[in-house]
């Protein structure tokens, strides 16, 4: 049987199909299995416990639960959500916004299909235009979402030492390049995989030559503010006409009400809604019914600051000293964790690439992530993403412990051999 080229394209392998099925084989599997490679949030039992208080008020309002499982929503999303977000968003941060500024997908891999391929990819003429992403390594998930081939313009992060064999990456600023090759710079924030929050004055310059180059800066905040919050330093959100921020439900709790959140300029909205019709026909009502009234009256904050982000800064703390613990010969670094719920580990000078780790760790049971895929569109010859993995530290601490002592023993075994 043949296929179209967008046959092929989407069903070849990809680094996040093999995340997801490793997810999903070590929450099947019978054996035991250490879980270290997927994001699936932790199982916050007070944060659970609130979303089943409203499940429940759903299910015992007639009117509600009918909304629930058998109305279509509007293509731009559950109006009744958008109109409360915005008003939340005004109140919070001050961004002059209205519901012609929000739309639901179903989930941010969705929304990002369409925003990378609205602002990348043939714009006539055979010219083609790339996302920029000015500090890799980044997300897994935006390596094979484009619908043209060269889709990413990437650039190679400045690496600063930090205290205890820490690092950080910060953007190169001197060999960012944007020209009319690009179509939209992307940045997380904070970024999957490192764990990297890069800095209000990172922030300005980016939305400075964005604003120069008329092109729009995506800035992906599935695990930033104002929910869920898991963040750990001081930053301040920014929007402007030209700026998108993508925001999710998943991190918070809600991974598979699969729930998107985009804000923009009401053009940009407008055309996400009519792709969401031709895509989706219409968005999922799960996520934003339930979480509706937290957004209305601001609880959703309160959980995210009290609940949602001192359990993973707990979490983070606990799992950096279990690595201080377990590497006494500091082969490992580990990149400064600023938020997310990932530990970007550099073995640097490891004589095996990371992906004949992942491998080794996985035939012992322990599921990472091998750091290669958080590269897309990276053609450096860059040593250090080969040394470099994901791990998540959302489990109890006890598994997490095992997990990094056989990671431990599997890397020094690494360095014996040469």
């Amino acid at each position: 049987m043949k296929f179209s080229k967008f046959g092929e394209k989407f069903s070849q392998r990809s680094g996040i199909t093999s995340l997801m099925e490793d997810l999903n084989h070590g929450l099947m599997s019978d054996q035991d299995i250490v879980m270290m490679g997927g994001g699936n949030p932790s199982h916050i039992p007070a944060v659970q416990a609130i979303f089943h208080q409203h499940l429940q008020a759903i299910i015992n309002d007639p009117i509600k639960f009918k909304h629930l499982i058998g109305v279509y929503d509007a293509p731009q999303g559950d109006m009744a959500f958008i109109r409360s977000l915005a008003k939340l968003l005004n109140q919070h941060f001050g961004w002059p916004i209205s519901d012609k500024n929000i739309a639901l997908c179903n989930g941010s891999q969705s929304a990002f299909f369409i925003l990378f391929n609205m602002f990348a990819g043939e714009y006539g003429s055979g010219h083609n235009k790339k996302i920029l992403l000015p500090l890799c390594p980044e997300y897994i998930g935006y390596g094979d979402i484009g619908l043209t081939a060269d889709f990413f313009a990437t650039n190679r992060p400045l690496l600063k030492d930090c205290e205890e064999y820490q690092f950080k990456y910060a953007i190169d600023f001197d060999n960012l390049t944007i020209n009319n090759d690009i179509g939209a710079i992307c940045v997380s924030r904070p970024t999957n995989p490192s764990g990297n929050v890069i800095t209000d004055t990172e922030l300005a310059r980016l939305n400075q030559l964005a604003r120069e180059n008329d092109i729009p800066l995506i800035v992906d905040s599935a695990y930033g503010s104002p929910f869920p919050d898991i963040i750990f330093t001081p930053v301040n959100p920014i929007w402007d006409s030209h700026v998108i921020i993508s925001m999710s439900l998943s991190k918070l709790g809600l991974p598979t009400s699969r729930t998107g959140i985009l804000v923009a300029h009401e053009e940009i909205i407008a055309k996400v809604a009519e792709a969401n019709a031709v895509l989706s026909l219409s968005t999922g009502s799960f996520g934003s019914m339930i979480t509706q009234e937290l957004v209305d009256n601001g609880e959703i904050i309160r959980i995210s600051r009290e609940l949602i982000k001192p359990f993973y800064q707990e979490k983070a703390e606990q799992a950096l000293a279990l690595i201080r613990k377990l590497f006494p010969n500091k082969q490992c670094k580990c990149h400064k964790p600023e938020g997310a719920m990932f530990l970007w580990l550099w073995f640097e000078g490891l004589p095996i690439s990371n992906h004949t780790l992942y491998q080794r760790l996985k035939a012992r049971g322990v599921y990472v992530i091998s750091g290669h895929h958080f590269f897309p569109g990276f053609n450096d010859n860059w040593r250090h993403r080969h040394e470099c993995i994901r791990v998540t530290y959302t489990q109890d601490k006890a598994v997490t412990e095992r997990g990094l002592k056989i990671i431990a023993d599997e890397v020094n075994k690494a360095y014996a051999e040469g």
